[in-house]
């Protein structure tokens, strides 16, 4: 049930599950009163009870721990709670990449080129910063993401993207097939061929598989298709047998090819040595093509079309948590149904459904809180 208490958290949204975690939106309480919201990673416990998987998840999180950039997801706090191994980390308030391209689809929208470039661009900035930290010591950390995908992209409502999960999808790798939580499934259509053979990876594999992203946001579609699922994926990975981009009214296209040619090379040593490489090509080809934009304009765009739904709904659900923590549950209201607006249609009022779901968020803080006292 939520929401519920969970270590120093309180659980109030599940937000999505998956093959390695249960993740959830919560408030954090904090000395002097101070409340903050994040996303809760709960592991599975098949996993979690693993040594191998859950030492290179450690490990691996104590180093994403130290990235700290505009472009990533910060990690807060790594422990153990109830029996369960976490991870929480910065809410980021819009949506993953995947997410959103759903939505296009499902509204017949498109996402303008210039926003899926600048979306892209930014993504390599955070890589780059993590390919190049250095410990103490001014040693390079080794940090590879390994799962660069649109799952792992996410877009804010003020326009920011942030690259998250840093760490896991090398414990991931331990997994091995048909295993509790393996997420090969999810992650074989964005593995550089050296990745899906499983030989030791770089920064490289990261360029490559922005260069996928970067593809398939130009073309509309998925790079790879295969009907045997992630065995499939996972051949057309190591062959690395890329399609050529179809024409969808790019402007500059053959300069755009150039770029992904590069960062598609099946041979690594002819592909860009960094992500800061690809960078500067891709905002070369931006320029040219007058494709560029701002955070300030992509979240405008993001909350018009899709956004003020969604944070009604939310915003309700921590109104009915922060009752609960005061112990008054019996002031809360549901707050008025908010107008969505989906590219050029008709605004519409808050379905039925979510009124529903925001009265019963509402309704369990209230029992919740008296069973509490």
């Amino acid at each position: 049930m939520l929401p519920r208490s969970f270590a120093s958290y309180v659980l109030f949204d599940c937000i999505g599950r998956g093959g390695m975690a249960e993740i959830y939106l919560a408030r954090q309480k904090m000395q002097l009163g101070i409340t903050r919201l994040c996303v809760v990673k709960q592991i599975l416990p098949a996993l979690a009870d693993d040594p191998q998987f859950s030492d290179m998840l450690v490990h691996e999180a104590k180093l994403a721990a130290r990235l700290s950039h505009a472009n990533i997801v910060e990690v807060l706090h790594l422990g153990r709670a109830d029996g369960r191994l976490f991870i929480a980390m910065e809410y980021v308030e819009g949506f993953d990449l995947n997410d959103l391209l759903g939505r296009c689809s499902r509204a017949t929208v498109r996402l303008p080129a210039e926003f899926a470039l600048y979306i892209l661009t930014e993504a390599l900035r955070g890589l780059d910063y993590a390919h190049r930290r250095k410990d103490d010591a001014g040693n390079t950390l080794g940090v590879v993401h390994r799962d660069v995908s649109p799952s792992n992209l996410l877009v804010s409502f003020d326009g920011q993207v942030r690259v998250c999960d840093f760490g896991i999808a090398r414990a991931n790798d331990n997994i091995r097939p048909g295993e509790v939580g393996n997420t090969l499934g999810g992650k074989a259509g964005y593995m550089s061929p050296e990745h899906a053979r499983g030989e030791a990876v770089d920064a490289r594999a990261d360029v490559f598989a922005a260069g996928i992203v970067l593809w398939e946001l130009a073309a509309g579609r998925r790079m790879y298709k295969s009907a045997d699922g992630a065995r499939g994926l996972l051949e057309l990975a190591r062959r690395a047998d890329v399609p050529e981009l179809p024409s969808r009214g790019w402007p500059e296209e053959q300069s755009l090819r150039i770029v992904l040619g590069k960062a598609l090379a099946v041979d690594r040593e002819k592909r860009y040595r960094s992500a800061a490489a690809m960078l500067r090509d891709l905002e070369a080809y931006g320029s040219r093509a007058k494709l560029m934009t701002s955070a300030l304009s992509l979240g405008q765009w993001l909350t018009a079309t899709f956004g003020e739904e969604v944070i009604a709904r939310r915003r309700a659900r921590e109104r009915a948590v922060a009752a609960l923590e005061k112990g008054a549950p019996l002031g809360i209201e549901p707050i008025a149904p908010t107008p969505t607006v989906v590219a050029t249609r008709a605004a519409r009022p808050m379905s039925k459904l979510a009124f529903v779901a925001v009265a019963l968020a509402t309704l369990g803080a209230a029992v919740l809180a008296n069973a509490m006292r």
